[in-house]
């Protein structure tokens, strides 16, 4: 019936996430409300760390894909795991060093990087830079040599890899605004001229051919031609590339209907594809990098709403309309992404109406779920939206000038603020007249 281990009917037939009452949380702390079990975000942790002891012989690091959910608690509790961290920006890179991790342990992705961005990182100490273009790459080594130092790098390469998903959302093909091709030379290119330069140290690969792929084969292929790139590098110009990453991108289960790999299954064949490569190719195993991000923390979450309205267009759709939407959950309008959920004070209810939820904002886009199946509703009910732990809060804004929701994360039966919900005066506070 629900699409995550972490929920559950109680005896006053309300929803449960964590053990806890999701009914007496919209009361306590308000909604709309972003609810992050802290356990199973954990686990999920657990899940990547453990596969790679397993399979790869410990030789590896995890990645935490802050774009996914990027708070100073959540960022703290990656760090509390063992993770690294991946950024893509100035902002998430001050989170990161702000919740105290460490940073030769953090990667800064991103296709046009600021040169604020660039000297904050350098400045900073992060461990590896993913370079984009030839343009960074000039503008880096000048940075890094004005600061003294030597920063490691790897490239973002477009493996050719399709990953049969969402067009807006496959990062691996050539056509594509990240990274460098292999298909036309550029990749080789690039790394021959970063390997004549005095202040920055190529010793990585990285790729990410989209998100929320639900195959295995893909990253196999993936795996393969990297490798094969590596030994390319190699043979041609003697460079020896210590670090593999293969991004992230693992689907997850957001109805009923879709089926997910398990995530340790990723990393077993993955695993194979790297260590039988390094054999033919005669080169070393590389230090091999994932960045699950979506895969973490979107299981982990829900989001509660209030019911307003109930409009039933007969023989046409039945809205049901919450007090919440593309403010806070964007990914329907941007991706016609689809949702699950149940009514909270009646989840244990067989679902027999089919509805479609819309958002308050003044947009005929604004949905959070379509032609989906729900429990009967009515004004006042409690709305549970699930798998809105990543693109939901991190993705979210003030359109229409409606707040931001708080977050709540829920551990060992208890709940804490990690976000609190925005004011009307926090909208206006950087307003000028």
């Amino acid at each position: 019936m629900f699409v995550s281990e972490n929920l559950t009917v109680n005896e006053e037939n309300h929803l449960c996430i964590g053990g806890l009452d999701t009914v007496k949380l919209a009361k306590e702390y308000g909604t709309p409300l972003y609810v992050l079990d802290e356990d199973l975000f954990r686990k999920n942790c657990q899940t990547y760390k453990t596969a790679i002891e397993k399979y790869y012989n410990g030789n590896g690091l995890v990645l935490y894909a802050n774009k996914a959910l990027c708070t100073l608690h959540t960022c703290k509790v990656a760090m509390e795991e063992g993770l690294g961290a991946d950024v893509v920006s100035g902002g998430e890179l001050y989170t990161a060093i702000k919740a105290g991790f460490p940073t030769d342990k953090i990667y800064f992705h991103g296709n046009n990087k600021t040169d604020e961005e660039l000297f904050m990182a350098v400045s900073s100490g992060v461990g590896h830079i993913i370079v984009d273009n030839e343009y960074e790459l000039v503008r880096l080594n000048d940075i890094a040599k004005e600061k003294g130092v030597v920063q490691n790098i790897m490239f973002r390469i477009k493996p050719g890899v399709d990953a049969h998903t969402h067009s807006f959302i496959q990062t691996g093909q050539i056509d594509s605004k990240f990274g460098v091709a292999l298909e036309n030379g550029e990749a080789f290119e690039i790394y021959e001229k970063a390997h004549k330069l005095s202040n920055v140290n190529p010793d990585g690969i990285h790729c990410h051919i989209g998100s929320q792929i639900f195959d295995v084969e893909p990253f196999m292929k993936a795996a393969e031609i990297m490798m094969n790139f590596a030994g390319d590098l190699k043979d041609k110009l003697g460079l020896m590339i210590k670090k593999l990453n293969l991004g992230g991108g693992y689907g997850i289960m957001y109805t009923e209907n879709d089926d997910p790999v398990p995530y340790d299954e990723y990393i077993k064949h993955v695993a194979d594809v790297v260590k039988d490569t390094a054999k033919a190719r005669g080169i070393e195993i590389p230090q091999i990098l994932m960045e699950p991000g979506r895969s973490i923390s979107a299981p982990a979450g829900i989001t509660l709403y209030t019911i307003g309205g109930v409009k039933d267009i007969k023989n046409v759709r039945k809205y049901v309309s919450v007090d919440g939407g593309m403010g806070d959950n964007p990914r329907y309008i941007l991706y016609e992404s689809e949702y699950s959920g149940v009514i909270a004070n009646k989840a244990g209810d067989e679902r027999t109406d089919k509805v479609t939820v819309a958002g308050k904002c003044c947009e005929s886009g604004d949905l959070l779920m379509r032609d989906a199946m729900l429990q009967p509703s009515e004004p006042g009910d409690i709305l549970a939206v699930f798998a809105t732990g990543a693109y939901n809060y991190s993705m979210a804004s003030n359109y229409n000038r409606i707040p931001r929701p708080a977050m709540i994360a829920v551990s060992n039966g208890e709940a804490k603020v990690i976000v609190k919900r925005e004011t009307y005066e926090d909208i206006i506070k950087n307003d000028v007249f």
